[in-house]
């Protein structure tokens, strides 16, 4: 079946308001912690493995990256926290710049939260939930590096995660690594950003 992310490509990198493209279309939003797997999980999901950047220094992304993948159909990498080794003025206007961004960005219409498996949960994790939450935005959980611990702590990881979501978030295992959970989680960002793979001319991928 054709992946319509696929054709994803990097359109910009936001550090200010006016540096966002216009508010039209949809666009769904990742976020996830500094070494969560965040920019694997872009990779895996577009069949793009140079689309995000990868690396072992946690903290590179530090400005909204905007990913095309139609006329005003959108992927947006949020920075990640955590392990980022950033001062407290650049945390202070990324914290300020995506608050404002999720509370007035009209085209935004789904988040997904990017969670190593073994770490779920965090505080970063929680103000996210909380901005889809006051947003009523769709948000759905990638519990990532899945193949990292065993399948018993997988099941008890995906239970303790579910019930401790908001109402209506979801949540899935996934490994880019060993492919797990790839098509589950895309089918839910196609759907948001209402994509049909079958009226695009992006060409078939093999998982």
């Amino acid at each position: 079946m054709a992946n319509p992310l696929v054709q994803a490509s990097y359109l910009l990198s936001a550090h200010l308001p006016h540096q966002l493209p216009p508010d039209v279309g949809r666009e769904v939003a990742f976020a996830g912690r500094s070494n969560a797997g965040k920019s694997s999980a872009l990779n895996a999901l577009t069949g793009r493995n140079g689309l995000a950047r990868t690396s072992k220094t946690p903290g590179r992304t530090q400005q909204l990256v905007y990913f095309l993948c139609a006329p005003d159909t959108y992927l947006v990498d949020l920075p990640g926290y955590g392990y980022a080794k950033v001062g407290m003025d650049l945390r202070s206007h990324w914290l300020k710049f995506i608050n404002h961004w999720f509370q007035t960005r009209d085209a935004l219409c789904g988040l997904v939260v990017v969670m190593d498996i073994r770490h779920p949960l965090r505080e970063y994790d929680q103000q996210m939930l909380k901005y889809a939450t006051v947003r009523g935005l769709p948000v759905h959980c990638l519990l990532t590096k899945a193949d990292k611990i065993s399948r018993s702590d997988q099941v008890i990881t995906l239970r303790k995660v579910a019930d401790a979501l908001p109402p209506g978030a979801t949540v899935q295992l996934f490994s880019a690594t060993k492919k797990v959970g790839i098509d589950e989680a895309r089918n839910t960002v196609v759907g948001w950003l209402g994509l049909d793979a079958a009226d695009r001319s992006a060409e078939p991928i093999t998982d």
